[in-house]
């Protein structure tokens, strides 16, 4: 006989689960009860905020592929969870949320703290339950984990009255359910891929992030090589192609590169893997790759159609189709259409800024070559388009990023959870002045368990991307994008007993950046950047390839 609070710990240990973070509050007194006699089982992360909890529950399970776990309690500490739960399953991140709320006679109430966190998350999470008997928590907890990895993964959240956690019922451990899912027999659209493919003379490779939730990366490279494919990968399909390889091409989109654009504006045929088509790609639907035949696989067909017609879908896991389509193709050079793109390596944005400030691609690369295979982090704005741009990833769940929701704020504790996932590795967040802002609070997490992340603020003193837009697209009527905060950043990391730096001129880069390197603790390093920095190359909204922005005044 257990209570709630020790069967939910219980069917967390038996799906492997040790770290989890959260926050306490009344509504989850029995669990973290519970947790205090299972603390030599489970750690426990307390964070500052619990925003900053469920994204570092996000960028826990990112770095690994496992389940991140996050706790809170009822009312605003479960509403404190909707905006990570939003960016998890935008990116389809598998996390598990585990709230609690007030007892099964208090709900429908206005009790205190009482809100109705089920009916707040249906739209943003795969599946979510409300569970009111004790008897029932277990089997929910086990379906809730098989959900949550299931064929497209993403979040789940189970909402516990407080009295579910005090009751008691028996407990009898499981294995961890299947999550296999069997697709339809697609060996008939495997073999007419392979007769597109063979036929066309200007194909091109389109990872998306799912390559990275399938551990397709492998097949997916193996793929490329045999039939010699440029690859251009979306910003959540970064890492998924070795970023050494001359096939790759780099990111695609808005703000792509201009091969990479070009090349999918003048292929005959896109092979697009694990991909949404999203408006920061196919800009102008009707126009996105308008020579080419398409190929669209997908563990998720309601992803089929849905922005961009294919001419074929094949509905399964990519690892599996790719490594058919691999055994079936014939070899290849495609060399006139590789030398063709080569060419077109050479146009590149012209050059901004030249004053004695900083240049945020110095900076990105100065980072990896010390830093080099290290997890990075991103939030969201110009920063994060920077070292899309330019910094090289090698391998899949190395960067993190918020791509569908684009959440500001997301990184310090992504970056808190890839550490605690990862301790063997360096994590660096990338930040602007603007995303950090939203929740630099969890310093205090970075600080208490002495996690040696290094912070890169890009401190331009504006919101720069929305800037950017208004310069371009609004006249510079700069409305609201120049806040003249007054943080001093050096001070506030001190105060949170955190290293301090500051990168004022090019100069200044590389011995800063050595310095955080070496220290192997928590450092914030303030780099003053110039807030005319663009990004450039960039795709008006609902524009194409053609429309490419090479320069601004």
């Amino acid at each position: 006989m257990k209570n709630g609070a020790e069967i939910l710990l219980e069917c967390l240990l038996e799906h492997n689960v040790d770290t989890v973070f959260g926050y306490p509050g009344g509504a989850v007194l029995n669990i973290y009860d519970a947790l205090y006699k299972y603390s030599d089982k489970i750690r426990h992360i307390l964070t500052a905020h619990e925003q900053g909890a469920s994204h570092a529950a996000d960028g826990y399970a990112r770095a690994t592929g496992k389940t991140g776990v996050v706790f809170a309690t009822s009312g605003p500490g479960a509403t404190n969870l909707v905006t990570g739960l939003a960016t998890a399953y935008m990116d389809s991140i598998p996390v598990v949320a585990i709230t609690g709320n007030v007892a099964n006679d208090l709900l429908g109430r206005d009790s205190f703290q009482e809100v109705d966190i089920t009916g707040i998350t249906t739209p943003i999470t795969k599946h979510n339950f409300i569970v009111k008997d004790v008897n029932d928590l277990a089997d929910t907890v086990r379906q809730a984990f098989k959900i949550a990895q299931s064929g497209r993964k993403g979040p789940v959240l189970i909402d516990i009255p407080k009295d579910v956690t005090a009751a008691k019922c028996e407990y009898h451990p499981q294995k961890p359910l299947t999550t296999e899912i069997r697709f339809d027999d697609f060996d008939s659209d495997i073999k007419s891929a392979v007769e597109l493919i063979e036929k066309a003379k200007r194909p091109l490779l389109f990872l998306g992030g799912g390559v990275i939730a399938s551990g397709a990366s492998g097949e997916a490279t193996a793929f490329a090589r045999k039939r010699n494919i440029p690859v251009t990968m979306s910003l959540m399909g970064l890492g998924g192609f070795p970023s050494e390889d001359p096939l790759n091409l780099g990111m695609i989109g808005m703000h792509g590169s201009y091969h990479s654009n070009h090349s999918s504006h003048l292929c005959d045929l896109l092979i697009a893997c694990g991909v949404r088509f999203s408006d920061r790609v196919a800009g102008n639907r009707k126009l996105f790759c308008p020579n080419a035949k398409i190929i669209h696989i997908d563990i998720d067909p309601s992803e089929f159609n849905k922005n961009v017609f294919a001419d074929l879908t094949i509905h399964g896991d990519l690892k599996d189709i790719l490594g058919k389509l691999t055994q079936q193709i014939s070899p290849s050079s495609n060399s006139d259409w590789i030398d063709e793109i080569k060419s077109w390596k050479l146009k590149k944005p012209s050059k901004q800024n030249n004053d004695s400030l900083p240049k945020p691609r110095s900076v990105i690369k100065a980072v990896h070559k010390l830093f080099g295979d290290s997890i990075v982090v991103t939030d969201v704005g110009q920063h994060q388009m920077w070292v899309a741009q330019c910094y090289p990833f090698s391998y899949p769940r190395q960067l993190l990023t918020s791509g569908g929701l684009g959440t500001m704020g997301y990184g310090l504790g992504a970056a808190i959870g890839a550490q605690i996932a990862c301790p063997q590795k360096r994590v660096v967040l990338f930040t602007g002045d603007g995303s950090f802002h939203m929740n630099m609070n969890e310093l205090v997490t970075v600080s208490s368990y002495n996690l040696p992340i290094v912070i890169i603020l890009m401190n331009n003193t504006v919101l720069g991307m929305v800037r950017q837009w208004q310069k371009r697209f609004y006249q510079s009527r700069f409305s609201a994008t120049d806040p003249k905060r007054k943080t001093n950043y050096i001070k506030l990391a001190e105060t949170f007993g955190i290293c301090g730096m500051t990168i004022e001129t090019e100069d200044d880069i590389e011995p800063v950046i050595s310095k955080a390197y070496n220290l192997n603790k928590p450092v914030l390093i303030d780099c003053r950047i110039s807030p005319d920095a663009n990004v450039l190359p960039m795709i008006p909204p609902g524009g194409i390839a053609t429309d490419m922005i090479l320069e601004m005044d």
